[in-house]
């Protein structure tokens, strides 16, 4: 049931709801409000869940009531999306049944709009089926490429969402680390937790964050760089990222957690982004059925390999 007062909406969330994400909830709920907007009015207070505060990556449970503030959107009328990119990621749908669909991003292009981004990976789905609830079941950072999950139904949504909150979706990386991983397979069970350096927000191993659980599994050694397989225990923000930096081994063009001396080597044999993809997604579909799906590495990361061996 939604109750309205002085343009505030009071929403119970439904049971096909339940296990979202508060910001994915609201950003399906206010259609054209930027990201930057929906995380401003859940940061200040404005959004409120069962009367108390809340964190954009806060679960719901069906019956929760959430507190939804007036917001308006700077764009009027459809986002314009480029008809080229819309070809595009026609192309790159890997998956699409039981109202589930798996997208090989492209690396470059953001899961959703904000920060002045206009569009992103879910908006450019919800032209591609317009006839569909279409929302996120989980990101990836815009520099990572590879397997992103979306629904395309609120039941399946619902399903997703049990599976992410019960760990039950292996999801597997393929990275680049920047040195020897010291044996052929190692377990990083350290928590996370969000800082700011200068005005910029960073991840890092902090006993107070919360639990993050990763796995590194070596599949060659290119000299003194490792091509590994991660596997993630967990859903932390840039966890492998951070995880392989505790290691003293962070990711072959990683701007945020390399030092600079790492970031202009790496600059200098022309790697322009992250190396970083995903490369499978293990989940059930609706009927219980297991499926698996993958993403082949990308030219470009392809390229940097070769150009080590």
């Amino acid at each position: 049931m939604n109750k309205v007062s002085s343009g505030v909406s009071h929403v119970e969330v439904s049971s096909d709801r339940e296990g979202q994400r508060l910001d994915n909830f609201l950003a399906a709920r206010l259609k054209g409000v930027p990201r930057s907007v929906v995380y401003r009015i859940i940061r200040t207070g404005q959004v409120r869940v069962n009367g108390r505060r809340a964190k954009p990556s806060n679960r719901l449970m069906a019956g929760d009531s959430v507190r939804i503030p007036p917001a308006t959107s700077r764009h009027q009328g459809s986002t314009d999306i480029p008809p080229s990119v819309l070809e595009l990621l026609n192309r790159s749908v890997c998956f699409e049944q039981q109202g589930v669909m798996v997208i090989d991003k492209p690396a470059g292009m953001a899961v959703h709009s904000g920060s002045g981004l206009a569009w992103g990976v879910v908006d450019v789905v919800r032209k591609m089926r317009p006839e569909m609830a279409v929302d996120l079941a989980h990101r990836l950072d815009r520099e990572t490429s590879g397997c992103l999950l979306l629904a395309l139904q609120r039941n399946a949504l619902a399903h997703l969402n049990s599976q992410i909150i019960n760990n039950e979706i292996d999801k597997r990386y393929l990275c680049l680390l920047d040195g020897p991983l010291p044996s052929d397979v190692v377990n990083v069970d350290q928590p996370i937790a969000r800082t700011e350096r200068a005005g910029q927000r960073f991840m890092q191993v902090d006993q107070a964050g919360k639990p993050a659980q990763s796995s590194f599994k070596l599949l060659h050694q290119y000299g003194e760089f490792s091509f590994v397989e991660v596997q993630l225990h967990t859903g932390r923000t840039h966890q492998i990222r951070v995880h392989a930096a505790h290691l003293g081994l962070p990711l072959a063009g990683d701007k945020r957690y390399a030092s600079s001396a790492r970031q202009k080597f790496w600059k200098k044999r022309a790697v322009r982004r992250l190396f970083l993809h995903a490369h499978q997604l293990r989940f059930h579909t609706g009927d219980g059925h297991e499926q698996l799906v993958n993403s082949n590495l990308p030219e470009d990361l392809r390229t940097t390999l070769n150009g080590l061996e």
